[in-house]
């Protein structure tokens, strides 16, 4: 028997990291930064009505991404954040094979997850988020990407 301690998230299908989250005033001012002087590339814009932003995903050679966010209204979510918390980093991204596994497991675990069931994010991923008071103070948004995604969704 082993002496350390088992997380929820231990064979919870979770892959690896898929982005770290963004929020930025700016969307275009964030794109020129990170493509620019930072050097990734824009791989994927959208904007997304029902999570109040507009996005952008950026990748690097090493397949890093950077999911830049900027708020479509000052009541959405992001404009909320960055009034609280300034333009900085809102949350950190785990890639999933199975998005209802995964809750389920961390539902077992005493895990609070935001939305009852997964809701649409970019490029048709399916997404939810685990409550920060349950992980450190940390946004964990679980990301299950579209079937055939070419990219790397969030």
């Amino acid at each position: 028997m082993s002496d350390e301690p088992t997380s929820p998230l231990a064979g919870a299908d979770i892959i690896g990291v898929d982005h770290v989250g963004l929020a930025v005033p700016d969307l275009d001012v964030a794109i020129a930064l990170h493509t620019g002087p930072l050097g990734g590339v824009l791989s994927h814009r959208e904007t997304n009505v029902d999570q109040g932003v507009e996005e952008a995903m950026i990748s690097y050679g090493s397949g890093a991404q950077i999911q830049l966010l900027a708020p479509l209204t000052p009541e959405s979510t992001i404009a909320k954040f960055i009034g609280r918390n300034g333009p900085g980093l809102q949350q950190l991204a785990y890639r999933v094979i199975d998005i209802e596994a995964v809750s389920s497991r961390l539902r077992a675990a005493g895990l609070r997850l935001l939305y009852p069931a997964p809701r649409l994010g970019t490029a048709d991923s399916r997404i939810n988020f685990v409550h920060p008071k349950d992980t450190g103070g940390v946004l964990v948004e679980l990301v299950e990407p579209a079937a055939g995604a070419t990219h790397r969704p969030t």
